[in-house]
């Protein structure tokens, strides 16, 4: 300890270094510093995902409104936007699309127009099969209404209830 300034007592703490040595407790609180601010950013970002990843389930719409209203909470600072994307990720939409898509398929069936392909699906490579299938359908369900229609004209020419 002959390195020591005369004024200084003969007994000092671990953490005071002499002169050109390195400071270790520094050193240590910057590593840690450096850690928890990272593990904060971390966590702050998972919670500011939350509503995008609970969205994420559910339909494509609604996903892509509460992934907007998270960069909006997210470059603006205003947790509103947050707060709304995550009651509307909590909320269940109901599906009105899909069941229409089906009505109006089964409607262009019964007309017996080829149904339009959908541009959301992506190209299916047995289409013309599939095609030739529904088409067989078609006729099969068009000639049973044609006899069905001939049996009911038959009936009323002649007076008598059909099942009579």
């Amino acid at each position: 300890m002959s390195d020591l300034h005369p004024a200084a007592p003969d007994h000092l703490p671990g953490f005071i270094t002499a002169p050109g040595d390195t400071d270790t407790l520094m050193v240590v609180v910057g590593i840690l510093l450096i850690g928890a601010v990272l593990m904060v950013g971390i966590f702050y970002l998972h919670l500011h995902t939350m509503p995008e990843r609970m969205a994420h389930k559910s339909q494509k719409l609604q996903f892509e409104i509460v992934a907007v209203l998270g960069l909006l909470a997210l470059f603006t600072h205003n947790h509103l936007f947050w707060v709304i994307g995550l009651f509307l990720a909590m909320i269940d939409l109901p599906d009105f699309s899909t069941p229409l898509r089906r009505i109006a398929g089964s409607v262009e069936k019964m007309a017996g127009v080829a149904p339009e392909p959908d541009a959301a699906e992506a190209p299916d490579h047995a289409a013309p099969r599939a095609a030739k299938i529904s088409d067989v359908v078609v006729v099969k369900t068009s000639a049973a209404v044609d006899e069905i229609k001939s049996k009911i004209e038959r009936d009323l020419k002649r007076g008598t209830p059909g099942n009579a």
